[in-house]
């Protein structure tokens, strides 16, 4: 999948994910479908649908956007940004290279971090019983 051409991204893809995943747009806050759903299971790439994040990792940040304190082992790639003039870390999905947001190092859990996602990005696999 990671080497569809845009074409191909933009039939997949709703005009707004194309925005986020594949030209790092950002939805606005407190408007993403994921940003205070808690329910059991997997985020996973919206482009590709790698596994990305455990539902057991996300918690309430208050950002405005899904937060997560840790991504699956090998699930994203970190890349500086220095956009807007200010010093990120960009997550790409590992698999395909979409944009998922930024990490940051304020997170409150152990980890420190605080993974945050647009949920344009994302799509929900429910924990099955």
């Amino acid at each position: 999948m990671a080497n569809l051409e845009n074409t191909d991204w933009k039939s997949k893809l709703s005009p707004e994910a194309y925005e986020v995943l594949r030209e790092k747009g950002t939805e606005p806050p407190h408007s993403g479908k994921y940003n205070m759903h808690f329910e059991n299971g997997t985020y996973v790439c919206k482009g590709c649908g790698a596994e990305l994040f455990d539902s057991n990792t996300k918690f309430d940040s208050g950002c405005g956007w899904p937060s997560f304190d840790e991504a699956k082992e090998g699930a994203v790639r970190y890349e500086p940004d220095h956009s807007l003039g200010m010093k990120r870390v960009e997550i790409l999905c590992n698999n395909c290279g979409g944009h998922l947001g930024h990490v940051f190092e304020d997170g409150p859990t152990e980890t420190g971090q605080r993974y945050c996602v647009n949920s344009l990005s994302l799509n929900f696999n429910p924990k099955k019983p």
